[in-house]
Formats: structure tokens, C-alpha cells, sequence
């Protein structure tokens, strides 16, 4: 089995150091690029097509926002996972709305670092407590009587099966683990998490959870 490929993307050359080390301890992941500023993140990541990136908001020339929408544009299949410490809290809302796959502190410990990797690789983000919550907070500032009323009514859609599914996902549950708390195959919690994307109109995990919050859960 390959092993997976990632680009780090960070200003700070010591992060960058400090994650390579960290992922080349794992057996099954390989750093094949880095990236200094945003614009350069794109063009790496476009040759290297990497299966995740970590992706730092704030950096020169091109920030980690704009470089996520570039290769979005460019249809890169790459999963983006933000690298935040949480001091822009408007940045990380706008970074969830271009379709990051998930977010990781700064400080995230190494072992979480390796499992969020693999994790998004397989599509299913990790969204830690801290940060759900915290994204959550943020989000609730920004227009929230129309955001409300939005959710509530992408939520309404959802039977009874597909919401408790939207409900585990948003308490940042895998698949193997929502199977298990609601007594289902695995293979039906997919199916029934393809339905809430559908329904709820997003294109991953923490986009669920957003609504799912918003509309009162």
C-alpha cells in the first residue's frame, strides 16, 4: 500500500521542520513538498498532487485562505486541513466555507497530528471538542438570525435516521464509531451521511457539524 502523501505548507520554517519530523515518523505517511507562503503552496501542490495538505491561514504573498480557493478552482483533490491557532477566528470561518477539510491546532499533540492525516485522507476529518467548539463560537457572531433560520430549515430535511447520523458527525465521530453508537453497518452510516450532505447542501464533515450547531442542537 502507497503511503500517504503530504504537503506542509507554513511560513514558520520551524513548524515545517517540526511536522516533517513528526509525520516521517510515521510508516505510512511521506512528506513530499513544502511551502513558505500560499502562492508557492499552490504551485507544490499542483506538481506533487499530494492526498493532504497542511495548510497555515497566515503567511506572506498569498495566504493559506486563498491558496485553499485556488486549488479548490483548480480541482485539486488534495484534502486541506487548516493549521490555526485560533487568533483570527474570521479567517477560520471563511476557510470552512471554501471547503477545508477539517482544522488542527498548532499544538495539536504528534499522535493526533498522525491520526487527523490519516483521517482526512480517508475523508473523514478529525473535529476535536476544542475546536468544534471554538469554530462554533465564531460562526454563531456572524449573521446569526439568518444563519439560524437557514440551518433550521436544511436540517428539517433529514428524517429521524439521517439527523442522529448529522448529530454524531458534528460530535466529530468516525464512521466505524457512529456504527456502533446507533447500532448500524458501517456501510449505512455512509449512505445515510451521503444523504445529509445532500440535504444539508455541504461538502464535508465540519460543514455538518456547523449547521447541525446552528440549528439548535
Amino acid at each position: 500500500m502507497s503511503p500517504l502523501r503530504v504537503v506542509v505548507a507554513d511560513d514558520d520554517a520551524l513548524v515545517r521542520s517540526g511536522l516533517r519530523m513528526i509525520l516521517g515518523g510515521a510508516p505510512d505517511i511521506i512528506v513530499v513538498g513544502e511551502a513558505a507562503d500560499g502562492r508557492e503552496a499552490v504551485d507544490v501542490v499542483t506538481q506533487q498532487v499530494p492526498d493532504v495538505v497542511l495548510m497555515d491561514i497566515r503567511m506572506p504573498r498569498t495566504d493559506g485562505l486563498t491558496a485553499t480557493r485556488r486549488l479548490r478552482e483548480r480541482g485539486s483533490p488534495a484534502r486541506i486541513m487548516v493549521l490555526t491557532t485560533f487568533d483570527t477566528d474570521e479567517l477560520v470561518v471563511a476557510a470552512l466555507r471554501t471547503g477545508a477539510a477539517g482544522f488542527l491546532l498548532k499544538d495539536t499533540t504528534p499522535a493526533d497530528l498522525v491520526t487527523a492525516v490519516r483521517r482526512a485522507a480517508r475523508g473523514e476529518p478529525m473535529l476535536s471538542p476544542s475546536i468544534t467548539t471554538k469554530l462554533i463560537a465564531a460562526v454563531t457572531r456572524d449573521s446569526g438570525d439568518t444563519r439560524r433560520r437557514v440551518a433550521k430549515a436544511l436540517v428539517a430535511r433529514l428524517t429521524g435516521r439521517e439527523y442522529e447520523v448529522a448529530v454524531a458527525v458534528s460530535e466529530g465521530l468516525t464512521n466505524a464509531e457512529i456504527a456502533h453508537a446507533l447500532h448500524m453497518g458501517v456501510a449505512t452510516v455512509k449512505t445515510h451521511i451521503g444523504s445529509v450532505f445532500a440535504k444539508l447542501e455541504v461538502t464535508n464533515r465540519v460543514q455538518v457539524a456547523r449547521h447541525v450547531h446552528d440549528a439548535g442542537h
